[in-house]
């Protein structure tokens, strides 16, 4: 563990809460408060990433410490470091939250390695002043699920955080799973989440919100200087080009989400990383059936503000947020709403040039907007599994005089229902496809193969995580492994793991983790 090379600048160069107890309480004209981890009760290492271990610097053995267990647990801290909660604002499910800040994440330190910074945060650690009416800790569900996802996501190719341990802490945690009344204890862990910062579009809005325009300035620079250095000093252009770089990282990160069948679940504007990363997995979800309308978050089960069809839109009103923050350092009203117009323009155009990736279309035809909405709403026609469609669609043949259907047949849940006018709907677009394949250059063979670069085989479903939850619930962490190495791969043929290229069994429909969860999740 001494070989970490710790570079703290968060909590050296931002103003600290002046308080250093942990009592529940706004938090003024600070950044961040100092805090300490809670010590555990028999800590278990349950997983370690050896890709994030070499990241920071560490090896396998230092994996295998004491040491290593202690501090990862929150059961020693670093010499000469100062632990952390980061204080932000954020607007949930559209309404203004006001303070808000890590409640149950605790920042250890800052590590630099091969011309990388990364900032090492607990969750699930303890109580902090944000913790509002929390406990601060986390299970071992919400813990497998994250762990799991944040490294799945990195391999498919989507922008994320990261994720270097998940702990067993040893204490049981009082948890009402569905928010129904009916409350159980269950095992407590911890994850240590891994990324160049942790800052998020609400870090800036709560010091706008307070009109505290001096703390406001204050972490702006400070944004630049450590990771928008390239734009220069901090002015009024200066700033608008940060704006601008953040929303272009934002919306190339849920191109990716859309891509991948992913949905975020709680895309309130606290959970809007500043570098356009996919953070704070909750409630997150894969699409089984191709539905536009699905969220996984039973919050949002009424509004369903952030389902997987908006979440490109939702990304547009959370940049707009970030846009109302930063304005007092701008002052120029016309220039920020017109980054926004270009960003509401270049999303038709970026979601268009995604699907047509999937379809494994390269040359133009001004017709391809309407073929892909035509494939979408012959898709949410009957449910048809995302993932299996646009995976097996590579294996159709131009010059073959097959319908195209039974190429994707496995895709649909209740094949039954393919008949009549649904069939005939689902044979024309298959004839308008091969056409439209007929302009591209790529033989069949070279066309699959850079579909399968983009349309994954592997992706981490909810009942595969809930499988992983249940047998580790039983002591039996076999399955993380496998889906920890099985989701490192997700775009190539595994043919020893087959048995999760499949759709979502029906025993999984309806059962709590599955499809539905809670923010507790």
């Amino acid at each position: 563990m001494s070989t970490l090379n710790i570079k703290d600048r968060f909590n050296i160069e931002l103003p600290a809460d002046l308080i250093t107890a942990t009592s529940r309480r706004q938090v003024p004209n600070a950044c961040f408060s100092f805090v300490k981890p809670k010590k555990t009760a028999k800590p278990t290492m349950l997983h370690v990433s050896p890709e994030m271990l070499s990241a920071l610097g560490l090896t396998t053995k230092d994996a295998e410490s004491d040491a290593f267990l202690k501090v990862f647990t929150g059961n020693e801290v670093l010499p000469n470091t100062n632990p952390y909660a980061m204080c932000y604002g954020g607007h949930q499910f559209g309404n203004w939250a006001g303070q808000l800040g890590d409640g149950r994440a605790i920042n250890l330190a800052e590590v630099e390695h091969k011309g990388k910074t990364w900032a090492l945060q607990l969750k699930g650690a303890g109580e902090t002043p944000y913790s509002r009416t929390a406990d601060g800790l986390a299970v071992l569900r919400s813990s497998i699920r994250e762990y799991l996802c944040s490294e799945a996501m990195y391999h498919l190719g989507v922008p994320t955080t990261r994720a270097l341990s998940l702990a067993l802490s040893g204490d049981q945690v009082l948890r009402d799973i569905m928010y129904n009344g009916n409350p159980d204890f269950e095992k407590g862990a911890i994850v240590c989440r891994v990324a160049p910062s942790f800052l998020r579009f609400g870090s800036y809005e709560i010091f706008a919100a307070r009109k505290d325009m001096g703390t406001l300035r204050t972490l702006v620079d400070y944004t630049l200087k450590q990771h928008y250095p390239h734009l220069g000093e901090p002015s009024k252009d200066t700033y608008l080009q940060f704006f601008k770089e953040i929303g272009e990282k934002s919306l190339d990160m849920v191109m990716h989400w859309q891509r991948v069948g992913f949905v975020h679940g709680v895309m309130n504007t606290d959970n809007m990383s500043i570098l356009g990363l996919t953070i704070d997995y909750g409630p997150y979800g894969w699409l089984e059936g191709y539905d536009h309308g699905w969220t996984p978050n039973t919050t949002d089960s009424g509004q369903k503000r952030y389902r997987y069809g908006t979440q490109p839109e939702v990304v547009l009103w959370n940049l707009f947020q970030l846009a109302k923050a930063l304005y007092p350092l701008i002052e120029e009203t016309e220039a920020l709403e017109l980054i926004l117009k270009n960003f509401r323009d270049k999303l038709g155009k970026a979601r268009l040039v995604m699907m047509k990736s999937k379809l494994g279309l390269v040359e133009t035809d001004k017709k391809d907007a309407q073929l892909v909405d035509e494939l979408e709403t012959v898709l949410q026609r009957s449910e048809t599994d995302m993932t299996l469609f646009f995976r097996n669609l590579g294996n159709f043949k131009k010059k073959e005089a097959a319908d195209g259907v039974s190429v994707i047949a496995d895709a649909f849940y209740s094949p039954r229902e393919i008949t009549g006018k649904l069939e005939d709907a689902w044979k024309d677009w298959f004839l308008k496809y091969r056409e439209r394949l007929k302009k591209e250059i790529p033989n069949d063979d070279d066309r699959k193969i850079a579909m399968n670069t983009v349309n994954p085989k592997y992706v981490l479903r909810n009942y595969m995580a809930q499988l992983a939850i249940d047998a580790a619930d039983k002591g039996d962490y076999s399955v993380i492994e496998e889906l920890f190495i099985l989701l490192k791969q997700p775009y190539e043929e595994q043919k020893d793991a087959e048995k999760w290229f499949a759709k979502r069994p029906e025993w999984a429909r309806n059962k709590v983790g599955c499809s539905m969860l809670s923010c507790s999740s």
